[in-house]
């Protein structure tokens, strides 16, 4: 039985529209589940979308200017109350997974939006502690921080937040059917603090940690220089890679060998949430130069992972 997927269509102002349209012509996204949309209709519309496509939700927005793309309070206002109502949705077992087009966090922020991000904003409504991932391909990684500074992380980086991401982690990686997953844990200083040299946060909050994990029977290893436990993963040493902060894990998956579109997930809900993993491009938006094949694949992977919540 195909799955049930509600998609938030993202920033009516964004590619968010134009790329759940394409992607849901493909066949292979039609074969996989049975769709649905909530978005801004004129958006839709705009983009390709009839009824004989999917049902649509609609969330409209006030005073839309296609011509001039870009973060708007009436933008943010309508992608913002898309996801409020879609997470009700399938929350409630209306729909069995959620897919989001991307959003503006200075759009929300214009909109007054409680919090600057999907997954921010699943904790506001209570879903707890959660765990950012991305899939491509064979490339499985997780991130400890997640929208922070840079300044910030020797503060945020606890023994106690690793843990606790490494056991979500685990429990993911074992989702998507590893029964024992292996994972490497970055390190946050250059050389890995090289013996305490260049930063103690290895020796003092990561290596303890992982020690404990050990001890719990979890197979992690680490803390390794990124660039090495990058490498190590990509030769297949890892199940997945738990990364520090948002561009030790962003910035190679996305330039790393291969075609496959790279997908964002969200684990510790109770239903499976997929998001291609870009942004807006309020650069290219209402061009017809958007490329959805992002969007593309986190449907299928959405409808991958439904199977197996259902399981």
């Amino acid at each position: 039985m195909k799955p049930n997927i509600l998609i938030t269509a993202g920033d009516p102002l964004g590619v968010g529209p134009e790329i759940t349209v394409k992607a849901l012509r493909n066949p292979a996204v039609r074969r996989a589940c049975r769709p649905a949309v909530a978005g801004d209709t004129s958006a839709l519309r705009r983009a390709g979308w009839t009824p004989r496509l999917c049902p649509l939700l609609p969330i409209d927005a006030n005073g839309l200017n296609f011509s001039k793309p870009g973060p708007t309070a009436s933008g943010g206002r309508a992608s913002l109350d898309a996801v409020l109502a879609a997470y009700g949705l399938v929350k409630h077992g209306f729909f069995d997974a959620l897919v989001t087009a991307p959003v503006s966090k200075e759009a929300w922020a214009l909109a007054g939006a409680p919090a600057r991000s999907h997954t921010d904003l699943f904790r506001v409504l209570g879903a707890g502690e959660l765990l950012m991932l991305f899939t491509r391909g064979g490339i499985n990684a997780a991130l400890v921080t997640e929208h922070v500074p840079l300044k910030d992380l020797a503060r945020l980086i606890t023994g106690r937040l690793v843990k606790h991401k490494a056991r979500l982690f685990s429990g993911a990686l074992k989702a998507l059917g590893s029964k024992r997953p292996s994972i490497a844990l970055c390190a946050l200083n250059p050389h890995a603090g090289d013996g305490g040299l260049i930063g103690r946060e290895e020796r003092d909050r990561l290596a303890p940690a992982l020690a404990e994990l050990r001890k719990e029977g979890m197979r992690i290893t680490g803390p390794a220089p990124s660039d090495a436990a990058w490498a190590s993963h990509l030769a297949g040493k890892s199940d997945g890679l738990l990364c520090l902060y948002h561009d030790q894990a962003l910035a190679p998956l996305k330039v790393a060998p291969g075609a496959a579109p790279a997908v964002h997930w969200t684990w510790g809900l109770s239903f499976p949430r997929t998001s291609p993993a870009h942004g807006t491009a309020f650069d290219i938006a209402w061009r017809g130069a958007a490329d959805p094949a992002g969007m593309r694949e986190a449907i299928l992977f959405a409808a991958k992972l439904a199977k197996k919540y259902r399981d």
